[in-house]
């Protein structure tokens, strides 16, 4: 495991809390839903040689693997390499050890798509995250795309509302912050309030990459308003209601004015060649 790594970060995926559960159950599953028809939107059909960096317990690198791509998995956190490895051990073509997004061991050019979709959330300082978008841009092959993910702005102030977590008033000092600095932490580790992280404006997350060399292709939102209606929970089970919900995403999903309004932010970048 990367030392670098804060270690609130290190205490929160292994001791805290469970990644291969959380989104993969009820109206949790809206980001996996998108985040799967945002990637297969824009990457070849392959079979390709892809790329999950810090690809957690390997929720997208399973269904990318049953889709007959070759996945190679890192993450810096043992207890997820450990759960990724077990679906390689299921006969998945999927191979999972630890790295840093910051410097990875893969060479040049290797892989036809590469997956940014959690460094971006706890690399606090710009500069790690510009690297981490260079390394993916250096392994990718010339035309790859690169999708890197974002947690928005103003996630904590949307999910005080939903879940009514400004009962706290510790939680407002909190979310004040991440308005302004974009730096979240949670100092006394109260359950639900997240763990040290940043959260993007959607410019600054395309600024990012166009730094690191990457050619934008769009910017998505996943979950969009309805990520933050509790009550949708309940219809999520029902075929019509779902499509109904997703609708409703899709259809604001690269308005600009809206960008910042979902939990989660999808960028689509290319390596030009040269």
């Amino acid at each position: 495991m990367d030392e670098s790594i804060a270690d609130e970060i290190r205490t929160y995926y292994e001791d805290d809390y469970d990644e291969s559960q959380r989104i993969t159950k009820g109206l949790n599953e809206l980001e996996l839903v998108r985040t799967r028809e945002i990637i297969e939107r824009h990457i070849p059909r392959g079979p390709l040689r892809v790329l999950d960096v810090g690809g957690g317990t390997g929720v997208h690198a399973k269904w990318l693997a049953e889709l007959g791509h070759q996945v190679e998995l890192v993450d810096p956190m043992p207890r997820h390499v450990a759960a990724a490895q077990t679906l390689a051990d299921s006969g998945l073509p999927i191979t999972a050890g630890t790295g840093d997004a910051r410097r990875l061991s893969q060479v040049d050019d290797r892989f036809d798509a590469v997956l940014l979709l959690g460094p971006l959330y706890h690399l606090t300082e710009r500069a790690d995250r510009v690297q981490a978008w260079r390394e993916a841009l250096r392994v990718v092959k010339p035309g790859g795309v690169v999708i890197g993910a974002a947690i928005s702005r103003f996630a904590s102030l949307f999910d005080g509302i939903a879940a009514d977590f400004f009962v706290n008033p510790d939680f407002r000092v909190i979310v004040e912050q991440d308005i302004a600095t974009g730096q979240h932490r949670n100092p006394d580790r109260v359950h639900n309030w997240f763990t040290t992280s940043y959260f993007h404006l959607p410019q600054e997350l395309e600024g990012e990459a166009a730094e690191a060399g990457a050619g934008i292709v769009g910017l998505f939102g996943v979950e969009g308003l309805a990520g933050w209606l509790p009550h949708l929970a309940g219809r999520w089970d029902d075929p019509v209601a779902r499509e109904l919900i997703l609708f409703s995403i899709r259809a604001t999903e690269s308005e600009p004015s809206l960008g910042a309004l979902s939990q989660h932010l999808l960028l689509v970048t290319r390596k030009t060649a040269g």
